[in-house]
């Protein structure tokens, strides 16, 4: 498929005071390989082609490369590490010998995270009487529209870093949130030790992505690497109640690729969403109902909105 044919918006700044088009600050992609290269765009938010979109911020990328038997490749063998090479021909001995770095290796919600707390109220004209409840929200790598999702439902949002420490913490704040993020969750120790802190202090916790992953090993289950990692927005996650799968399918977005073991709940704890293509736990929660997390995102952007209703599940025990 074509890619570019959009072309990349502008980087203007919302009423927030973060960005209008975008779903971070920064650009985390390290390099883009595509079948065909579009340098001719058409859109009417479009500033720049992708092309010169990638020179700006120095992304390395390659084209004219067969995606798909890439993707068979990808399909049969699972995740594997790989790097762009200009000239094969070229590189040498040296670098040709030298191991690829493994990212998962790193704790990369650190290189992601903010590094100041940030806090960002709703717009007075929609909420003239303040703020309906207030939130922490652990920046593991937040999109933006979790922000949005949470201000235009009335609630002030204290964004902190990962590594925040909540028993000196002179925020006030109803609930925590844990945000997405990217690599190996057991590389996070501090925000699970966190949300370990949290949860004894019975304070209603909801996670996303990674914050799924998070809530899982703070109250001592585990979590895998998936050999195939769930990558798209039409990932189908079905609803457990009383322990059963119920008939209730929902379309989720989902990027990641480690998952919650679920055969390491303790006792309390309930599956919650399982993934209807291979059965992987999609989200759990507390017998109690004050804390749970998905594996997916509710927000969308990109995706289908199907389960954006859990901002307003946990907004009702806030």
């Amino acid at each position: 498929p074509l890619i570019g044919n959009y072309g990349v918006p502008s980087e203007e700044k919302n009423e927030y005071g973060f960005s209008k088009n975008y779903e971070s600050e920064d650009i985390h992609v390290r390099g883009i390989i595509v079948s065909t290269e579009s340098r001719d765009y058409s859109h009417f938010t479009a500033v720049s082609s992708l092309h010169e979109w990638m020179v700006h911020h120095k992304i390395p990328g390659i084209s004219g490369i067969d995606t798909r038997a890439l993707t068979k490749k990808l399909r049969e063998t699972g995740v594997m590490l790989g790097r762009i090479v200009q000239d094969d021909g070229v590189l040498s001995d040296e670098r040709r010998a030298k191991s690829i770095e493994d990212p998962n290796e790193q704790n990369l919600v650190a290189d992601v995270s903010c590094t100041d707390v940030m806090t960002y109220e709703p717009k007075k004209e929609d909420f003239p009487m303040g703020a309906v409840k207030s939130i922490i929200a652990y920046d593991c790598g937040i999109k933006r529209n979790i922000l949005r999702s949470w201000l235009k439902r009335g609630v002030t949002v204290h964004r902190v870093p990962w590594d925040y420490a909540l028993a000196t913490s002179t925020l006030k704040y109803d609930g925590l949130f844990i945000s997405n993020g990217p690599g190996d969750p057991k590389k996070c120790d501090k925000t699970i030790d966190q949300i370990k802190w949290a949860l004894s202090k019975n304070i209603p916790t909801f996670g996303i992505c990674l914050g799924n992953q998070l809530l899982a090993l703070a109250i001592g289950g585990d979590t895998y690497k998936l050999k195939y990692g769930h990558r798209g927005v039409n990932q189908p996650c079905l609803l457990w109640e009383a322990g059963k799968p119920t008939k209730k399918c929902i379309i989720t977005s989902q990027n990641h690729g480690f998952a919650v073991d679920g055969t390491k709940l303790p006792a309390g704890w309930q599956t919650w969403f399982t993934n209807a293509n291979d059965g992987t736990i999609e989200g759990i929660r507390h017998e109690s109902g004050k804390f749970f997390s998905v594996q997916f995102h509710p927000e969308a952007t990109p995706g289908p909105e199907d389960a954006n209703y859990l901002f307003d599940e946990f907004l009702k025990i806030l």
